[in-house]
């Protein structure tokens, strides 16, 4: 049986999801001041707007680190046993990100809002092309 996607553009994935994932994590560092956290978490406790602030960091170093992972050691990810495997929990891990952002996320937040629309659409489609080569890449030989 032929392969899906050849290990070449496999490789090709990888990188751009690599650069993608890093520009994703890097994002994170504007969310405070673009979401005016300073006034929308005022009313929380000090243990919810700390955990929102460590949560976005941690998730920003993940994202990031799954970038870093996808640029460095693609050839792993790819000819490997490990390589697949962590293919298939980075895999599962984007198609449950792309579950919360059908079924979860509130169609309020972004319907009949060109701007927000956009970037839902966009994300969608970000996630989806995630799920699809890393759990593409778990099941090539």
């Amino acid at each position: 049986m032929q392969a899906m996607i050849s290990p070449e553009m496999l490789s090709i994935h990888f990188k751009i999801i690599g650069v993608s994932l890093i520009g994703l994590s890097l994002i994170h560092i504007i969310f405070p001041s673009y979401f005016n956290w300073r006034e929308e978490l005022k009313n929380l406790s000090l243990m919810n707007r700390q955990m929102m602030k460590v949560h976005t960091f941690f998730i920003g170093l993940v994202v990031f680190l799954i970038g870093a992972l996808c640029l460095h050691s693609h050839e792993d990810l790819i000819n490997t046993k490990l390589g697949k495997t962590i293919s298939l929990g980075i895999g599962v891990f984007w198609f449950i990100r792309l579950c919360f952002q059908i079924f979860i996320y509130s169609s309020k937040l972004w319907k009949g809002k060109r701007f927000e629309t956009t970037v839902h659409i966009i994300f969608t489609i970000f996630w989806i092309y995630l799920t699809i080569i890393f759990l593409t890449n778990c099941f090539e030989k």
